[in-house]
C-alpha cells in the first residue's frame, strides 16, 4: 500500500476530482446548489448517491402477507437523481446518478471508496419545534467514520446574494493545537483555489474569565501571537491573504458571529475526537455550528481523532 504524504492528500482534498453527494431526496434543493458551485470551482465531477431502506422494511398486503416491491422506490429515486444530473450537465458539470439498497452509512462508505471520492455533502433534517438539529442517525454514523473533508448543508444556509462585489471569505476557527494544523492548512488551499481571503480565528474564554486570573486578552494575548505565527506559516503554503482574529466568548456563538458578519461561504472545522464522536447531537461547538450557520460547514477529523479511534478498535479486537 502506497502511503499518501499530508500535503498530497491536503492538496488532494483542496482540489477535488470526485464530490460524492449522499442524500435522502428530500435534501436535493439545497444541497446541490452548493455542490454545483464547489464542483464548478475545482471542475469536478458530482456522484449523486440515494440508499434505499433494505428488503427487510416489507409492506403487508391485503392478505397479511408480507411483501416488497423495490421498483417503486428505485424508479422514483432514478428519476429524482437523474433530473439532478441533467441540471449539472446543462452547468457542464459531469455527474452521474446511483442508487444503492442497504446499509445508508455502509453504502456511503462503499461509494467514497469506489468511486474514490474528495468531499462528501451530507445534509441535515429540519430543526424541531423546539429549535434543535436533527441530524439523523446516518449522518452522525457518516461523520463519525468518514477520513476526508465532509460538507454539511444546515436549513439556514444560503448562497451569497448573486451581483456581489464582496471578496469571498473562507473563516477556519482553530484550537491552535498542533493537530489542528491539517485543516489550517485545507481551509487556505480552499481559500486560495477561490481567490478567497482566510480569516482564522481562535475563540477564548470571556475577558472578565482571564482577568480574573491575570492573563493578557485582546491583542496582548498569547494566544493572537501564536496565531500570527500560523496565520503567517499558513499563508505562505498556499499564497493568499491570511487574518488572524482572536475574540473572547462562547466558541459556536463567535464563530457563527464572525461568519455572518464577514458573509463567510465556508466554514471549515476541525473535529476533535470529543466534539464530533461525543458530543455530536449534545450541546457542543460543532453541533451548534451545523444547527446555525449560513454557509456550508467543512469538517475534518484531526489526526488525534484518527488515532483514539484505531486505538479504541484495536482495543475491543483484544478483548
Amino acid at each position: 500500500m502506497v502511503e499518501v504524504s499530508p500535503d498530497a492528500e491536503v492538496d488532494r482534498w483542496a482540489h477535488p476530482a470526485v464530490l460524492l453527494v449522499a442524500t435522502d431526496l428530500n435534501d436535493l434543493d439545497r444541497l446541490m446548489h452548493f455542490a454545483f458551485e464547489q464542483a464548478g470551482d475545482a471542475s469536478a465531477r458530482i456522484v449523486l448517491l440515494h440508499v434505499l431502506a433494505s428488503p427487510a422494511a416489507m409492506s403487508v398486503d391485503a392478505a397479511g402477507m408480507p411483501y416488497y416491491d423495490p421498483s417503486g422506490p428505485l424508479e422514483f429515486a432514478t428519476g429524482t437523481l437523474e433530473s439532478w444530473c441533467a441540471r449539472a450537465r446543462q452547468r457542464n458539470i459531469a455527474c452521474d446518478a446511483v442508487v444503492r439498497e442497504g446499509n445508508p452509512p455502509q453504502q456511503i462508505a462503499a461509494a467514497l471508496s469506489q468511486f474514490q471520492a474528495d468531499r462528501l455533502f451530507l445534509g441535515t433534517r429540519s430543526r424541531s419545534k423546539l429549535g434543535k438539529l436533527l441530524l439523523g442517525s446516518v449522518a452522525e454514523q457518516v461523520l463519525r467514520s468518514v477520513n476526508l473533508p465532509v460538507i454539511t448543508v444546515g436549513p439556514e444556509a444560503h448562497l451569497p446574494v448573486e451581483g456581489s462585489d464582496r471578496k469571498r471569505v473562507v473563516l477556519h476557527a482553530t484550537t491552535l493545537r498542533e493537530t489542528s494544523r491539517p485543516s489550517a492548512a485545507l481551509a487556505c488551499r480552499i481559500a486560495a483555489s477561490q481567490g478567497a481571503r482566510l480569516v482564522l480565528l481562535h475563540v477564548l474564554p470571556p475577558i472578565d474569565e482571564m482577568e480574573r486570573q491575570g492573563l493578557p486578552t485582546g491583542l496582548d494575548s498569547t494566544a493572537l501571537h501564536e496565531l500570527r505565527i500560523l496565520a503567517q506559516e499558513t499563508g505562505a503554503g498556499c499564497c493568499t491573504a491570511v487574518e488572524p482574529v482572536v475574540a473572547h466568548g462562547n466558541p459556536s456563538i463567535e464563530i457563527l458571529a464572525q461568519a455572518a458578519e464577514r458573509c463567510a461561504g465556508l466554514i471549515v472545522l476541525g473535529a476533535t475526537h470529543r466534539s464530533v464522536f461525543e458530543n455530536l447531537t449534545r450541546d457542543s461547538t460543532i453541533y451548534r455550528v451545523l444547527a446555525h450557520a449560513r454557509c456550508p460547514v467543512l469538517t475534518l477529523r484531526e489526526p488525534a481523532a484518527r488515532a483514539a479511534e484505531v486505538h479504541a478498535e484495536n482495543m475491543a479486537v483484544r478483548q
